[in-house]
């Protein structure tokens, strides 16, 4: 773990705040596709990310769902991320673009004087060279609306009339929740893991009693809203529970939100971006300063794809 200053690499962990909170940095790549001149065009873009991070997740969901498998290229990264950051090769895949072994070098080949963490997911332009978007949820819209016209599948995952809606609940999630069990298991003090672990039980109680009246969390059909609830819900009791010690209650525990993240899990164009050694193997093995033996757990053993019973709030939209 570390970070490039002025483009060159510095192993660091991230440095809490003077309470002992996590703050995660921003991300800095923020152009957009259909904006700033660059148009969606077939196999003109590619994916890099990570079958372990749930911000990668989240785009890799959406490409496989809209169907732009063959428009977007995607490479995985090694899931043992070490004081050299993500890299390629080992249990991910070797960069097919510039055969580099390091992330850090798209990074610097984009901006020679970089400073910041060097993240996944990355969406780069290989006829500029260089990095569009480095922000998930950026990335997410972008491959849902823009790359429209080369998506083999038309259904929306932010549909016009729903994207207020889908906006204010990202909103909601992202500080007490997909944030909120990273400001946990980072935290420098007792009370900055007090507060965080309470919101994301917070957002758990408020959330299960939605998914009792509803399919998904805007309604009957799925978003994006509920591809990022999914992607740290899936990771939750298989390493967040005992590793970032959010273990006031099991996600299990949830009966709706469980079987959420089972109906989720289930789809045909999920199930295969969901590579689970990946996620144990990457939090325990990479996350020294909260494991610093590397011991990965045998367990636990979570049987996503028992039934449920999400169907009787109608068919899937």
């Amino acid at each position: 773990m570390g970070q490039l200053v002025d483009g060159e690499w510095k192993v660091g962990w991230y440095a809490p705040d003077a309470r002992g909170a996590f703050a995660r940095p921003k991300t800095q790549f923020r152009s957009r596709v259909g904006a700033d001149d660059l148009a969606a065009e077939p196999g003109r873009y590619h994916l890099y990310a990570s079958y372990a991070c749930p911000w990668a997740h989240r785009t890799m969901i959406v490409r496989s769902l809209r169907g732009l498998t063959d428009a977007i290229g995607l490479t995985i990264v090694d899931p043992k991320m070490s004081d050299d950051g993500w890299g390629f090769g080992g249990g991910g895949e070797t960069d097919p673009l510039f055969d580099t072994k390091l992330l850090r070098d798209l990074y610097v080949r984009a901006a020679p004087r970089y400073t910041g963490r060097v993240t996944v997911p990355i969406l780069w332009d290989k006829k500029t060279s260089t990095i569009v978007n480095n922000e998930s949820r950026e990335i997410m819209r972008m491959l849902d609306a823009p790359f429209d016209g080369l998506a083999t599948n038309k259904t929306s995952l932010a549909p016009a009339e729903l994207r207020s809606a889908i906006d204010a609940t990202l909103d909601a999630i992202y500080e007490p929740y997909n944030n909120g069990v990273y400001r946990a298991g980072f935290a420098g003090s007792q009370a900055a893991y007090e507060e965080a672990c309470r919101d994301v039980f917070a957002t758990l109680d408020r959330l299960e009693g939605v998914l009792s009246k509803q399919r998904y969390l805007c309604g009957d059909v799925f978003t994006e809203a509920d591809v990022a609830f999914f992607t740290t819900s899936l990771r939750f009791d298989l390493v967040y529970y005992s590793h970032f010690k959010v273990n006031v209650r099991r996600l299990q525990d949830y009966p709706n939100v469980w079987g959420f993240v089972r109906d989720v899990y289930q789809m045909p164009a999920v199930k295969p971006t969901c590579e689970l050694a990946h996620i144990k193997e990457h939090y325990y093995w990479s996350q020294t300063t909260v494991n610093p033996h590397r011991i990965v757990p045998l367990g636990p053993t979570i049987d996503y794809d028992a039934p449920h019973d999400r169907a009787r709030f109608g068919a899937r939209s």
